[in-house]
C-alpha cells in the first residue's frame, strides 16, 4: 500500500469519523461522502485511493458502529495507522476486511501530507518522504487470512 497522509490526533471518535445525522444510509459510498466532515472538511472530496490515515492514540473510540471503519475504508484509504485504536473499532475494521496497524511512533513521526509505503504482510510502515521505517505488529496468520478474504462473513463462505 501506498499513498498519501491524512493525519487526525488523539481520541478521533467514531461520532467524528462519521457523524450520526448520516448513519440513515447504510451505502458505504454514502458514509464515505461525509467521512471525517465534523473536523475536516475537505477529506471526503480530496482522499484519492490508497491513501493512508493516521491517527493518535485511542483512535475510533466512542459507539461501537460499524459504519465508521466502512466510511473510512469506503473513501479509499487503503489502511489507518494510529498510536492505538479502541478495540471495537480494531474488530470492526478485521470484520470488514480493513488493514490497520498500531504504531506509536509512525503516529507521531508522520506528518500529513507525507507519502507512505505499507507491507501489512511484515508490519513495515515506511515514510517516503523522509526515508523513515517504522516496525509495527503485523497481523497473525488467521487475521492476515480474513483481512485478504475481504472480511470475516467472506472468509467463514471459504471456510464452508
Amino acid at each position: 500500500m501506498r499513498g498519501k497522509v491524512w493525519k487526525y490526533g488523539d481520541h478521533i471518535d467514531t461520532d467524528v469519523i462519521i457523524p450520526a445525522r448520516y448513519l440513515n444510509n447504510p451505502d458505504p459510498k454514502a458514509l464515505a461522502s461525509h467521512c471525517m466532515v465534523d473536523i475536516d472538511e475537505g477529506f471526503a472530496g480530496s482522499v484519492q485511493p490508497g491513501d493512508i490515515m493516521v491517527g493518535g492514540w485511542n483512535f475510533g473510540c466512542g459507539s461501537s458502529r460499524e459504519h465508521a471503519p466502512v466510511a473510512i475504508q469506503a473513501s479509499g484509504i487503503s489502511c489507518v495507522i494510529a498510536a492505538s485504536f479502541a478495540r471495537i473499532f480494531y474488530r470492526n475494521s478485521i470484520n470488514i476486511g480493513f488493514p490497520i496497524l498500531e504504531c506509536p511512533e509512525a503516529s507521531e513521526a508522520i506528518k500529513a501530507g507525507d507519502i507512505v509505503n505499507i507491507d501489512t504482510k511484515t508490519g513495515v510502515i515506511t515514510d517516503e518522504t523522509t526515508g523513515q521505517t517504522f516496525q509495527a505488529k503485523p497481523f497473525p496468520p488467521f487475521i492476515e487470512q480474513i483481512i485478504d478474504a475481504g472480511g470475516l462473513l467472506s472468509y467463514l463462505k471459504e471456510k464452508k
